[in-house]
């Protein structure tokens, strides 16, 4: 089994976050020199921050790359690596003492899908502490399958074919896997069959509209009729470029369920485990960010009761979530279309004692940044890991990464991207003129 882990080059000298330019900082229409002064402005204005008791790694957007991130590991300290294959390593001394948390997007884009949540599985089994937050990228995938066979339900029923062709890797990945057998397609229907239990039904089509005003604004509701239009035609040709015909995809998705969602299946842990936020004294850990309406919730209340909001609600139905106001957490980029965090929502952060929210989802190609948004800093940690982003944002060689908050009040960000490790520092940030 390959494994490039042993390819990665990483930097070992450290740099001031602040002086790394515009890949180590940046706030919106705000030159860099006033951007860092505005950083040590906002930290003499705080009370001191709180640090977690143990190390913590974040390594955030993994996208079924388990050879990225055996090398985020190796990175970060936390592993040694004994052989090729993906269960021979060992958690060394200060892998024990590390508290890991996962940001999410843990599907598509990469080349093995299964093969990396086994990996994530034996990171458990091995006995780190790991905390898996919920990304966008897994949401789709889990509403999308989950929705198979229920093309009629007005709200829901195009979940599936809203994944298009991120999802068929891992379709391929299942039929390659547990299809094999002559006999895996006998009790799957005819071709045309399978198509209407897995595209929209007519019904969908006229009263999702409807339906999804409640919700959504008019030019929100034509996107995605458009879009969904667009993967219903395309999607089948997708499929046959990858040698998959429309019964296999069908039953793959059948299985798919049968090894996330039954209780006596190989990934259904998986989903089980997954939550919205982690919290450890002023950094709060999301896949993507927060607006307005989670800072009132954090304010209220603490990330066990949103978590546990959380799992209700992607329980239920995936249109009333993936549309609601929870989905923003997995979904923001801070655009206008997004859900707005404004500085009456920092306040709230800044009375809850979060200071820095540290997420992934907006990809970046020089190590991590920091930006700082309505006086919240937030520590953007997607990194490019997987191969197949790599690819397509033309970065050389292979990709590793882990953002480290230590209990001794600093947090470094590490890259095989950047040729220094970042090191912030607020307690001797503030002290510089």
């Amino acid at each position: 089994m390959m494994n490039r882990s042993q390819q990665v080059i990483l930097p070992v000298e450290t740099r001031n976050w602040l002086e790394c330019g515009k890949h180590g900082l940046r706030q919106r229409k705000t030159s860099h020199e006033k951007s860092r002064q505005a950083v040590k402005d906002l930290l003499r204005q705080q009370p001191p921050w709180q640090w977690p008791q143990r190390p913590t790694v974040f390594i955030s957007d993994i996208h079924a790359d388990a050879d990225a991130l055996l090398a985020s590991l190796v990175a970060c300290g936390a592993i040694k690596k004994r052989g090729r294959g993906d269960h021979q390593f060992k958690l060394t001394a200060q892998g024990r003492e590390m508290c890991f948390v996962f940001g999410g997007d843990f599907f598509d884009k990469g080349p093995g899908n299964l093969r990396l949540l086994r990996l994530v599985r034996n990171f458990i089994d091995r006995g780190a502490r790991l905390r898996l937050l919920a990304g966008n990228h897994d949401l789709r995938v889990l509403f999308g399958m989950r929705s198979v066979g229920n093309s009629a339900d007005p709200c829901n029923g195009h979940f599936f074919v809203r994944m298009g062709a991120k999802a068929i890797p891992l379709l391929c990945e299942i039929r390659d896997g547990y299809l094999g057998s002559k006999h895996a397609l006998r009790s799957i229907p005819s071709r045309e069959q399978c198509r209407e239990r897995l595209f929209p039904a007519p019904i969908w089509w006229q009263q999702f509209p409807q339906l999804a005003s409640w919700v959504m604004p008019p030019q929100a509701i034509d996107r995605e009729m458009r879009k969904i239009r667009s993967k219903v035609a395309n999607f089948e040709q997708q499929c046959a470029k990858a040698g998959l015909s429309l019964r296999q995809v069908y039953a793959a998705a059948l299985k798919w369920q049968q090894l996330f969602l039954h209780e006596a299946g190989e990934f259904h842990w998986f989903f089980d485990r997954l939550r919205l936020a982690y919290r450890k004294g002023s950094f709060l850990f999301v896949h993507a960010g927060i607006d307005d309406r989670i800072a009132a919730m954090f304010k209220e209340t603490d990330t066990r009761c949103i978590n546990r909001l959380f799992r209700q609600q992607i329980q239920g139905s995936p249109f009333e979530f993936y549309y609601g106001p929870v989905a923003n957490v997995v979904r923001t980029k801070y655009r206008n279309v997004d859900m707005p965090l404004t500085r009456n929502g920092a306040r709230l952060m800044h009375e809850a004692g979060v200071y820095a929210v540290v997420h992934g989802h907006r990809n970046l190609c020089h190590g991590q940044r920091i930006a700082l948004r309505q006086q919240v800093l937030h520590f953007e940690c997607d990194v490019t890991l997987d191969c197949g982003s790599r690819r397509k944002e033309g970065l050389h060689g292979a990709g590793a990464g882990a953002t480290i908050i230590h209990p001794n009040g600093e947090v470094l960000g590490i890259s095989s991207d950047d040729d220094k490790i970042k090191r912030f520092q607020p307690t001797a940030m503030m002290e510089d003129p």
